[in-house]
């Protein structure tokens, strides 16, 4: 055995752990922890909603520089260099939180620190392949995958809650609490930088690509778009791809501000501990449950077979928070049971999604393409978080749902949100799958 395969099978339990949490916590600090920060600062919901789903531009457009990151150093050069300036980014937001002109900055540096981290994606996961064969690549992947999770947690759950405990139990101020969160997770994220320096091993097949030029390299890239664009069904997978997940996108950015805000402006007035809780670490499990169920099923009957009640899995469990805000229960532990079924729903509910992605990239450049349709995923979830804030301010104003004397918004928005499911169930209608797709082969003839 070469000293080189047997330092990559040393460290396969290792690197990617590490490589995956340093994939995860800036993926997260930018989609979550942004929107709780400016939730507690006072932000309004309007401005918060608008500007941190903006946020997402740099995973929609990500494949229109990952040829850059194919001829410019190697794949394991562009990992360490990523986690490395994302880790000063971040204990720069730790500083730019208390200044008077805090919102402009950090969004700046969030915009800045979500092109990192979608650069970081291109990187780590062309990484994982070329460090792997195939067969290990399908070994690890439940490794990858958990790791990346544990992210999710991590920031969605710990670091939120920890947040609330600073100003809650310790008596600091919301701008304190969350320079000091930020200031953690720079340590954490300069650990993980570190060990990713001696951990990751140099792979004979990562090396710098000085075979094509860019001009070859824009060819390519051309050929590549117009081939996704010009595939059989495009527009149907279009709509598929960018209304099928509708109303979970309108719904990602508005939760925290409904579990935030008072009784008298219609929320649930949760304490980030008790929202960390819930939706950070119940969610997260009860959504990888769902994931995990929904593959156990495709792999039995099909991905058309499970299409439908994928969709209504989706869906229907979301109207749970018509119910809290209609009746604003006090009941933590009801609360909790809801977040944790409409999570599970919307896991097993996105196994159709990712599924058909993977179906409908099938073919040549079939790598390329599933890059596009993970940005246009991003597109479709990016633009109906802008539009939220704005609905749910314009909702507020009506009462043509519900008879009821509170406030309207929260009630408003989440039944129109309910509405939108008619077009996951129309996309769902149009497409078409193969009856065997997805379903595990006996081997049998």
């Amino acid at each position: 055995m070469s000293s080189y395969t047997a330092a990559k099978t040393k460290n396969i339990p290792w690197w990617i752990p590490t490589v995956y949490l340093g994939e995860g916590l800036p993926y997260f600090a930018v989609n979550v922890l942004a929107v709780a920060l400016y939730t507690n600062l006072g932000v309004g919901v309007k401005e918060m909603t608008f500007w941190t789903s903006l946020l997402s531009l740099p995973w929609v457009i990500k494949p229109f520089w990952a040829p850059i990151v194919d001829i410019i150093a190697t794949k394991r050069k562009w990992v360490l260099s990523m986690q490395l300036v994302m880790a000063a980014l971040m204990a720069l937001i730790t500083f730019l939180i208390p200044m008077p002109f805090y919102f402009s900055a950090t969004l700046g540096a969030f915009f800045v620190l979500a092109f990192l981290s979608a650069t970081h994606d291109i990187a780590a996961d062309g990484y994982y392949m070329l460090a792997l064969t195939h067969h290990q690549q399908a070994a690890y992947s439940g490794l990858r995958n958990t790791f990346y999770r544990i992210a999710a947690v991590a920031a969605q759950g710990g670091l939120i809650a920890l947040a609330g405990h600073f100003h809650d139990n310790a008596g600091l101020s919301y701008t304190r609490s969350w320079s000091y969160i930020f200031a953690l997770l720079a340590v954490v994220y300069t650990c993980i930088y570190i060990a990713d320096r001696f951990l990751m091993p140099k792979p004979e097949s990562d090396r710098q690509n000085h075979e094509k030029s860019i001009g070859d390299i824009l060819r390519d890239f051309g050929d590549t778009f117009v081939t996704f664009f010009t595939k059989r069904h495009i527009v149907v997978a279009l709509l598929f791809m960018l209304f099928y997940r509708l109303p979970e996108a309108l719904l990602s950015k508005i939760l925290f501000p409904f579990f935030h805000a008072s009784r008298a402006d219609g929320g649930l007035a949760l304490s980030d501990q008790q929202i960390g809780l819930g939706y950070g670490f119940i969610g997260v499990i009860a959504l990888l449950a769902g994931g995990i169920l929904g593959g156990i099923c495709v792999s039995m009957g099909g991905l058309k077979k499970w299409l439908w009640w994928m969709a209504l899995s989706l869906t229907i469990p979301s109207g749970f928070y018509c119910y809290l805000a209609m009746d604003q229960p006090d009941n933590i532990w009801l609360i909790n049971a809801g977040i944790g079924i409409e999570q599970f729903g919307y896991g097993f509910g996105f196994t159709a999604y990712m599924l058909y992605l993977i179906y409908f990239c099938e073919g040549k450049y079939k790598t390329s393409h599933y890059a596009f349709c993970t940005g246009i995923m991003a597109l479709g979830m990016m633009l109906p978080g802008m539009a939220s804030g704005w609905l749910l301010e314009h909702l507020s104003s009506y009462r043509f749902f519900f008879d009821t004397t509170g406030p309207t918004g929260y009630v408003n928005f989440f039944w129109f949100m309910m509405a939108t499911a008619v077009l996951t169930f129309a996309v769902c209608y149009l497409v078409k799958i193969p009856a065997d797709f997805g379903k595990k082969t006996t081997g049998k003839k």
